[in-house]
C-alpha cells in the first residue's frame, strides 16, 4: 500500500509543480503582451524601405481545398521583397492544376542546385503577373520535410519562411517576423504566434470579424492554443531557449540551415527537430546565435473540428516530439547547453512527452486507491476541483489577454462560451488527448511514417 502513497505524492507534487510553472509563465506572458500594447500606443514609428528578403514556403499535399486562398493571402502582405514557393509534393487531387489556371503560371525549364538532398521535380511553373514571383514545383512524394528542402534548395533568398498550406498570414506579419533579425544580426530562427482562424473573417490579410468557433471542438483548441503560447514559448525565448517553431510559421537563416543538413525527413516533427538540430550545430562549431520567438506576428490556421482528425493530429505531434527528443537525448543534462538543457529540454520530456503516462498514471492509481478504500474522497475531489478551476482561470487569462493586446472584440455569447468550455477542455478534452498521446507510441516502428489524412475546411478569405 506504501506504494500506492507513494504515487499519490508524486502525482500531487507533479500536478503542483506544473501549475506553478504554468502560473509563471502566463503571468510573464501576459506582462509582455501589455508592454508591447503600450510600446505601440507610445512610439511613433515612420515607416521605412529597409526590408529584409524572404522567401515563402509553402509545402502541399492534396490542397486543393485551401491552397488557392493561401496564395492569394500571401499576395496581399504588407512587405515588398519577398516571394512565393509552393511545392506540391505528389498531390493526387488537383492543387498543381488549380494553382496552374488560377495564377496563369507557365510551365518552365529551370535547374535546380540541390544543396540538400530532396525528391526529384518532375514540373516547375513560374508567374510574375503579380507583385512578387510565385513559383510551383511539382514533386514526387516525400512527405512535408522533403517538400521544404525542395523549397529551400528552389528559393533565392537568405531568409525563408516556412507556411503550412491551410493557414493565412495577417497582412503584417512578414515585417513583424524579421524584426529581430535587424535587431540582431545573430537570429537565425525566428517564430511566430499560431492562432485558430476558425471563427476568424479576414479580409486582405485582417481579421475583421472575430468570433467563438461554432464547433465546440475548435473553440476549446482555441483556449488550448493560447494557454499553450503563454505557457512556455514567451518565457522560453527571455534565455534563448525555445526548442519548438510551429511548422505553421517560421522564420529561419537559409544558409545555417543548409549548413545544419535541412529537415529531416525521416521524422514527423520536422519543425521542432530543425530547431533543436539548430541549437546543437550552434553550440557545437561555437557559432554565437539567438532563436526568437515574437508576439505580434500571427498566422491563423485551421484547427481539426472532428475528434478524429485532432487526434491523428496529436498522434502524429507526439510521435514527432519522441523522435527529436530521442535524437538529441545528449542534450540532457549537459552543461554545455545550459538553460536548454536544465530547462528546455527537462521540460518537454517531463511535461510534454512523459506527461501522457504519468496523468493516466494518477488517474489509474487514484481509482486503484478508492477501489481499496486507501484514498481521502472529499481531499481529492477538492485537490482537483482546485486544479481545475486554477488551470481554467490560467486559461481565460491567455485567452482574454491575448484578445485584449490585439485589439479584437468578442461579443458577450462568446465569453460566455469561453468561459463555459475551459473547464471542459481542461478536465474532459485534456485526459482523451492524454490517452491518444499515451497510445501514440505503440506499434511506432510499423506506423511512426504514417501520417493520416485531415478534413480540410474552404478558408474564407475576401
Amino acid at each position: 500500500m506504501s506504494f500506492l502513497f507513494a504515487v499519490e505524492a508524486f502525482f500531487i507534487l507533479y500536478m503542483i509543480l506544473y501549475s506553478s510553472f504554468l502560473f509563471l509563465s502566463v503571468a510573464v506572458g501576459s506582462s509582455d503582451l501589455y508592454a508591447l500594447k503600450r510600446r505601440k500606443r507610445l512610439e511613433n514609428e515612420l515607416s521605412n524601405d529597409y526590408y529584409v528578403p524572404v522567401s515563402i514556403l509553402v509545402p502541399a499535399h492534396n490542397e486543393e481545398v485551401t491552397i488557392e486562398a493561401t496564395v492569394r493571402s500571401l499576395l496581399a502582405l504588407d512587405y515588398k521583397l519577398y516571394e512565393i514557393v509552393v511545392v506540391d509534393d505528389g498531390s493526387t487531387d488537383r492543387t498543381t492544376e488549380l494553382l496552374r489556371d488560377a495564377f496563369q503560371m507557365w510551365r518552365i525549364e529551370r535547374p535546380i542546385q540541390r544543396q540538400i538532398p530532396c525528391q526529384p521535380e518532375e514540373e516547375v511553373y513560374e508567374t510574375r503577373a503579380y507583385k512578387v514571383p510565385i513559383t510551383l514545383v511539382r514533386k514526387k512524394n516525400g512527405g512535408k520535410a522533403d517538400a521544404l528542402n525542395m523549397g529551400i534548395n528552389v528559393s533565392s533568398y537568405p531568409y525563408f519562411v516556412c507556411l503550412d498550406a491551410d493557414s493565412v498570414l495577417q497582412h503584417d506579419s512578414l515585417e513583424k517576423i524579421v524584426r529581430p533579425v535587424l535587431e540582431d544580426g545573430s537570429v537565425v530562427a525566428v517564430g511566430g504566434t499560431v492562432r485558430p482562424c476558425n471563427g476568424a473573417e479576414i479580409e486582405n490579410g485582417r481579421v475583421i470579424r472575430y468570433r467563438m468557433p461554432r464547433n465546440l471542438l475548435a473553440a476549446m483548441q482555441v483556449l488550448e492554443y493560447d494557454r499553450s503560447f503563454l505557457a512556455s514559448r514567451i518565457l522560453f525565448d527571455r534565455f534563448n531557449g525555445n526548442i519548438i517553431i510551429s511548422g505553421a510559421f517560421g522564420l529561419f537563416l537559409k544558409s545555417v540551415v543548409i549548413a545544419a543538413g535541412g529537415y529531416d525527413a525521416a521524422t514527423m516533427g520536422e519543425d521542432m527537430e530543425l530547431v533543436v538540430k539548430l541549437h546543437v550545430y550552434c553550440r557545437e562549431n561555437g557559432r554565437a546565435y539567438r532563436i526568437r520567438c515574437v508576439t505580434d506576428a500571427v498566422c491563423w490556421t485551421q484547427v481539426p473540428v472532428r475528434l478524429g482528425d485532432l487526434c491523428r493530429q496529436r498522434r502524429r505531434w507526439h510521435i514527432g516530439l519522441f523522435q527529436s527528443m530521442t535524437k538529441y537525448r545528449n542534450i540532457l543534462a549537459n552543461p554545455k547547453y545550459g538553460a536548454v538543457s536544465f530547462v528546455s529540454y527537462f521540460y518537454f520530456l517531463l511535461y510534454e512527452l512523459f506527461s501522457p503516462y504519468i496523468e493516466v498514471m494518477g488517474v489509474l492509481t487514484t481509482i486503484l486507491a478508492f477501489a481499496v478504500d486507501l484514498i481521502n474522497i472529499p481531499f481529492m475531489i477538492v485537490f482537483l476541483g482546485i486544479y481545475v478551476a486554477y488551470t481554467a482561470l490560467l486559461s481565460l487569462t491567455a485567452f482574454f489577454a491575448r484578445l485584449h493586446t490585439v485589439d479584437l472584440k468578442l461579443h458577450f455569447t462568446d465569453v460566455l462560451k469561453a468561459v463555459g468550455l475551459c473547464a471542459i477542455e481542461v478536465s474532459l478534452l485534456r485526459f482523451i488527448l492524454a490517452q491518444v498521446r499515451m497510445a501514440a507510441l505503440i506499434g511506432y516502428r510499423r506506423k511512426k511514417d504514417t501520417w493520416g489524412r485531415m478534413t480540410r475546411q474552404r478558408i474564407e478569405i475576401k
